[in-house]
């Protein structure tokens, strides 16, 4: 569009054009091929999970060699919600973990109550079967944020991702199972 040698000076040629004038001095860069690599494996995220964000896609690992398959189930990262069940005369709760990349459930446990211990064993079970993540998200509960189940987790090294108070969002994988449950 601007000619370098014209009669009219770049800055004239950038008015008239109306563009930047500092556009018209920028010289493109060859993108890197690691660089290049990164940004097709977003496209792929992007496409896979369209629903996905930025916060949800950055507990993805975007190197290049982050090819996601079953084999890996549980290494990436997990999440873990409880809900109930409703029953002819009252609740079970059920807790359930899941894998961020292949939503699959890792482990499951039904109880008749609240409390923490078997929320820590479905954890538990989940690490055993499938190897432990390198972040955990659950949502604020007691029985999530207790000594008890933060404590395995510190234990195993692994990084705590607490939702933000009523954004279902942060952990729409394991509320999309509770849809599917109910």
């Amino acid at each position: 569009m601007v000619d370098r040698g014209h009669d009219l000076s770049i800055t004239r040629q950038a008015e008239v054009f109306e563009i930047s004038r500092g556009s018209v001095y920028y010289l493109p860069r060859l993108v890197t091929s690691a660089d290049l690599a990164i940004m097709q494996r977003l496209d792929r995220l992007h496409l896979e999970f369209p629903f996905a964000g930025s916060r949800m896609l950055r507990g993805q690992d975007l190197s290049v060699s982050a090819a996601r398959s079953g084999d890996r189930a549980g290494q990436s990262g997990g999440a873990m919600d409880i809900n109930y069940i409703p029953m002819a005369r009252g609740f079970v709760y059920l807790a359930a973990v899941l894998d961020w990349a292949t939503r699959r459930v890792l482990s499951w446990r039904l109880s008749i109550t609240m409390e923490a211990a078997f929320c820590v064993e479905t954890l538990e079970d989940a690490m055993i079967r499938h190897g432990k993540p390198e972040i955990f998200n659950t949502d604020q509960g007691s029985q999530f944020t207790g000594a008890a189940f933060t404590g395995v987790l510190a234990s195993h090294g692994i990084a705590i991702s607490m939702d933000g108070k009523g954004a279902w969002r942060d952990n729409v994988f394991v509320e999309r199972l509770w849809r599917s449950v109910k």
